[in-house]
C-alpha cells in the first residue's frame, strides 16, 4: 500500500502559490502556465487559503463579477485540509471523496512539503491495481513476475 510520501517522491518539487492579494485573473494565468488545477495561498510561509478552478467558475463566474477586479483572497477557500506524508493513497482517496476536494497539502513538522492532487492518487490506485494483477496472472501461469515492486 503506498503512502503520500511515495506519490510525492515521483512528482516536481515545485509548490506553486499565491499571495491573497494578488488579482483572481493573475492567478489563472499563473495555474494556465503551469497547467495546474489550484494554488496554495499563502501569507509569511502560512497557508492560507487554496484557489481552485472550482472557486472560480463558482464565485466569479456564475456571480457575473470580474477576474481582473477581484482578488484572491475575495474567493479562495479558507478551510484547507491537508495530509502527512505518512497518510496512504486509499486515505487520502477516501478523504478527498468525503471532503469534496481535488488538491491536499502535504505537512511534516509543521513544514509544507508538497500537494496532492486527485489525478496523483487515482493514478497511484491504478498502478497498485496493475501490479496486484499482474502478480496474479504470473501466479495462475506459474511463470516467475516481470518485475516487483
Amino acid at each position: 500500500m503506498k503512502n503520500i510520501r511515495e506519490i510525492l517522491s515521483g512528482k516536481d518539487k515545485n509548490i506553486y502559490s499565491i499571495n491573497s492579494s494578488v488579482r483572481v485573473y493573475n492567478a489563472l494565468e499563473l495555474m494556465a502556465e503551469k497547467d495546474i488545477g489550484a494554488l496554495l495561498v499563502m501569507e509569511d510561509g502560512n497557508i492560507k487559503g487554496i484557489l481552485s478552478e472550482r472557486d472560480y467558475a463558482r464565485k466569479v463566474i456564475l456571480n457575473g463579477k470580474s477576474s481582473k477586479e477581484m482578488t484572491v483572497e475575495e474567493i479562495m477557500s479558507e478551510d484547507v485540509i491537508y495530509v502527512t506524508a505518512e497518510r496512504t493513497v486509499e486515505e487520502c482517496m477516501a478523504l478527498m471523496t468525503n471532503k469534496r476536494v481535488r488538491h491536499l497539502p502535504v505537512m511534516e513538522n509543521d513544514k509544507l512539503i508538497g500537494i496532492i492532487s486527485i489525478g496523483d492518487v487515482v493514478k497511484a490506485l491504478i498502478d497498485e491495481k496493475e501490479f496486484v494483477i499482474e502478480q496474479l496472472v504470473h501466479y495462475i501461469k506459474g511463470t516467475p513476475p516481470i518485475h516487483s515492486k
